[in-house]
């Protein structure tokens, strides 16, 4: 019996490391939740002052009290660690914030990440700078880029679009009116298109006009013609829907230009220099260009097509440099993006202001994307493996970066989301004429609508 018993215990502590070894693997959400959060909490909490004297990040304590230490115990006055706040439990791991000593700095506590990731048994370390001597310390229990679940409260206004999962389990938000332009590179199945679906289907549910130029014959962006203003699908067609913008560009700027003969005595709120400064009434729909595959733009086999790329460049350019203001963003994807494309491709690239570059076939396509902002992420681009499509680096011109991966979203889900948002299709009369055909859905027959008779003579 005694044996019985032994073997039972036994088994069921088997089966209970087994069960949890599963649960990490398989739902590591709940294992983290269950089992993760517990023995972090106990981790730092018994090491708190230990790990962050091995880390370097305690100060001598000041002489008052050094000598109320030695007045009251009588013991070693030891190295001061950053006093620590209150420990905020979440869905995926912790956050804790810190108020630095004095002579430490954020940038401290971020090269000491590493070590007190493992020192508390998690997953990753983030430190983020909150105001002048406190950090917050954002701890992530597992990979959540491998199974993406954007978070409950995503938020947003307008323009203003969660597209994907930072690594540090925020939502990536593409704002337009902060980073106007973006630069997207990827390899194929990379996961760039899927980026693109999100982004688009997110400004589908806005008052915005989405304009598409995709020389792939439409295959990427025809299935949202329904909530497109204006589609291009060749060279051709869009060496006619550039001067259409870039004069749409010059009319809102005409309107800017009247609102700003100022009277005297005009408040301050009413004078403006952008569509957002206008009255609601008065200010145009904004409008979003996005451009798959790039480069099709940019290849000429012919002296004619080299002038008609020529154009389509300086126009480009032209909206790059000027369209903010009138409201006018652009969306540039392709697989590489560089000097070697031809003149003005280099001057185009600078004015895209956000970066995003996912998997890519060599170096220098990384470099392409982000070097020229944060040469330390071109090695974090050139690391993603292909077994994780959507994942990506994206970088701004501030110098910061950091991972982001995409949800999944079907094609036919996107598309249908495009079609039950297309009355929010705004009408601006400039893209009339590229406005895509859109075949309506076939109605499918509940039964005859007359019985059939023989004829008789």
């Amino acid at each position: 019996m005694t044996d019985l018993v032994t073997w039972a215990e036994l088994g069921g502590s088997l089966a209970a490391i087994g069960g949890a070894a599963y649960a990490r693997q398989a739902y590591p959400a709940a294992y983290w939740s269950t089992v993760g959060l517990p023995l972090s909490v106990a981790r730092l909490l018994a090491s708190y002052s230990s790990t962050m004297d091995a880390c370097g990040l305690t100060v001598e304590p000041s002489r008052w009290r050094a000598l109320a230490v030695r007045a009251t115990t009588r013991r070693e006055v030891r190295p001061v660690p950053p006093r620590r706040g209150v420990i905020r439990p979440t869905t995926t791991g912790l956050r804790m914030r810190l108020r630095l000593a004095p002579g430490q700095e954020p940038a401290d506590v971020a090269a000491s990440a590493e070590r007190l990731r493992h020192a508390w048994g998690v997953h990753a370390v983030h430190v983020r700078d909150i105001k002048p001597g406190v950090v917050e310390l954002r701890l992530v229990g597992f990979d959540v880029l491998r199974k993406v679940r954007m978070p409950r409260r995503l938020g947003g206004g307008p323009l203003q679009i969660p597209v994907a999962l930072r690594e540090d389990a925020t939502a990536f938000v593409r704002d337009y009116r902060t980073v106007p332009h973006e630069l997207v590179l990827g390899a194929t199945l990379s996961g760039k298109s899927m980026y693109l679906r999100n982004l688009l289907t997110g400004l589908a549910a806005q008052p915005v006009a989405l304009v598409g130029i995709d020389c792939k014959r439409g295959v990427e962006l025809a299935p949202f013609a329904p909530r497109l203003s204006a589609l291009a699908t060749d060279p051709d067609q869009a060496a006619e829907l550039l001067p259409a913008l870039v004069k749409e560009m010059e009319d809102r700027y005409d309107l800017i230009k009247a609102r700003q003969d100022i009277a005297p005595g005009t408040p301050e709120e009413l004078i403006t220099s952008d569509i957002w400064g206008l009255p609601e009434n008065e200010r145009p729909t904004p409008i979003v260009l996005f451009i798959d595959e790039v480069a099709e733009l940019f290849l000429v086999a012919t002296r004619k097509e080299e002038e008609r790329r020529d154009e389509m460049v300086t126009r480009l350019i032209r909206l790059a440099q000027l369209g903010r203001a009138a409201g006018i963003y652009l969306e540039v994807c392709g697989q590489r993006f560089g000097a070697e494309l031809g003149k003005g491709a280099t001057m185009l690239r600078a004015q895209l202001t956000g970066r995003v570059c996912h998997r890519v076939n060599d170096e220098a396509s990384a470099k392409m994307a982000l070097g020229d902002i944060a040469p330390e992420a071109v090695l974090a681009a050139c690391a993603i493996a292909p077994e994780l499509p959507g994942l990506a680096v994206v970088g701004d011109t501030s110098g910061g970066w950091s991972r982001i991966r995409t949800p999944y979203l079907s094609l036919a889900d996107a598309a249908a989301t495009c079609r039950a948002t297309a009355h929010l299709t705004p009408d601006v009369p400039a893209f009339d004429p590229f406005r895509p055909y859109v075949p309506p859905l076939p109605v499918e027959a509940s039964g005859p609508v007359a019985t059939a008779h023989p004829v008789t003579e």
